[in-house]
């Protein structure tokens, strides 16, 4: 067993032989990040797996125990990844983008290819993502992390798994890029100590902003896995959005654990939730709101669940009639367009429902408004709106993009 103590003197002695932890050739830097679709299971499959989810991280998974039985780590039926190079030379993993976790692990320790860099530090880790949920256990690594050709980080702490509780949908593991406090009590022999994530190395040289993440995605065209967002680290990028506006994250627990912020929703000009704490998450197919505001919306959009599908279905008339959905965020209202509340209708028929019904994105998280844990601001949120992470200002920022207002679907 290797103390906190221990661990940070390896981290130390590893810095020391190679000198600056972080090596920026320019910034901002921006990767791509490529959709996979693996709906088997129908849109069944993808909702629970959304509420499993916004179950597991409303209990803050991670300090709970498994007892074996699987409740999703991410919605691996819609994923979204990105390329990451690790050790020197670098071996190209596949992660899947997680704003909701904060951990970065590799899936499977015979996939990791030790290198000169590698450095075992012996630490056992175990991230539970839910009460008798999906984890990850394994060792805590230190290796070289690189990204495209801009970014390396030549001491990055990541876990390499000896057994998880589920298949990834084809992705090597997960980039962990939620704030490092989720991190506490992952490493097995000292619950206290936090593990520095890739967010917290870009932010400790303490120059142009490299602790700012942005994310954007372009709406769903196709079925085919394709390249439809960015990552950007140390800043943003002009042309894909317009004015930003910051929030503080809320002190509301438990969102105020995550990328959470305040926010009311209204359906035109109806109130269905007011002012209340939830969270932004990339890695969620839908937006989940509290039951008795989806109630309203439900009843104010005319829509009826469909049984195939279980989402809300409507008529081509009920789509014409459809409002705005505006989140009132701070100063600012972000409205989503009635093209913007619908599932793609080219995915219609891969998540088991009908090639020309309209499907809407807005579902139920399963539990009453005021619970601390209301909304989740999931993936149609963020391909309408540009998405900035400031970690060490503790604020998120939105901005409009060329998407806001276009017809895709």
């Amino acid at each position: 067993m290797f103390s906190a103590a221990s661990l940070l003197t390896i981290i130390l002695l590893a810095l020391s032989t190679t000198g600056s932890p972080v090596e920026v050739s320019s910034s901002p830097i921006t990767l791509q990040i490529a959709r996979r679709l693996s709906a088997l299971n129908g849109t069944i499959n993808l909702l629970e797996q959304d509420r499993a989810r916004a179950a597991a991280l409303r209990l803050k998974g991670h300090n709970l125990k498994h007892d074996g039985h699987g409740v999703p780590i991410t919605n691996v039926a819609n994923g979204y990844h990105i390329a990451v190079g690790i050790g020197s030379p670098p071996t190209t993993y596949n992660l899947i983008v997680d704003t909701g976790t904060s951990n970065t692990w590799i899936g499977a320790k015979q996939a990791y290819v030790q290198t000169s860099t590698s450095i075992d530090t012996k630490e056992p880790v175990e991230v539970i993502y839910g009460s008798g949920g999906a984890y990850f256990s394994g060792s805590e690594y230190i290796d070289t992390f690189t990204f495209g050709s801009g970014i390396t980080i030549p001491q990055q702490s990541f876990g390499v798994a000896f057994q998880t509780s589920e298949n990834f949908g084809g992705a090597d593991g997960i980039l962990g890029l939620g704030p490092v406090g989720l991190t506490a009590g992952t490493l097995t022999n000292e619950q206290t100590t936090t593990i520095p994530t890739v967010t917290d190395n870009l932010h400790s040289q303490g120059t142009i902003h490299r602790e700012v993440v942005s994310i954007s995605f372009e709406p769903i065209t196709s079925a085919v896995e394709v390249v439809n967002g960015e990552l950007t680290f140390g800043g943003t990028v002009r042309n894909k959005h317009g004015p930003i506006t910051y929030t503080p994250i809320t002190t509301t627990s438990p969102a105020s654990m995550y990328w959470g912020i305040d926010q009311s929703i209204s359906y035109g000009s109806t109130t269905i939730l007011s002012s209340t704490a939830g969270i932004v998450d990339v890695d969620t197919t839908f937006i989940l709101i509290a039951t008795d505001a989806f109630n309203q919306y439900q009843s104010l959009t005319g829509g009826t669940l469909d049984p195939a599908t279980r989402l809300l279905l409507i008529s081509s008339a009920q789509y014409g009639a459809l409002e705005n959905l505006n989140f009132h965020i701070g100063s600012e209202t972000y409205s989503l367009t009635p093209n913007g509340q619908i599932w793609p209708r080219v995915l219609n028929t891969y998540i088991g429902g009908s090639s020309n019904a309209i499907y809407l994105v807005i579902h139920h998280i399963a539990t009453p408004s005021g619970q601390g844990f209301d909304f989740v601001n999931g993936y149609p949120f963020a391909e309408r709106f540009y998405c900035v992470f400031d970690t060490s200002r503790s604020r998120i920022g939105f901005a409009p993009t060329p998407y806001t207002d276009a017809t895709t679907n």
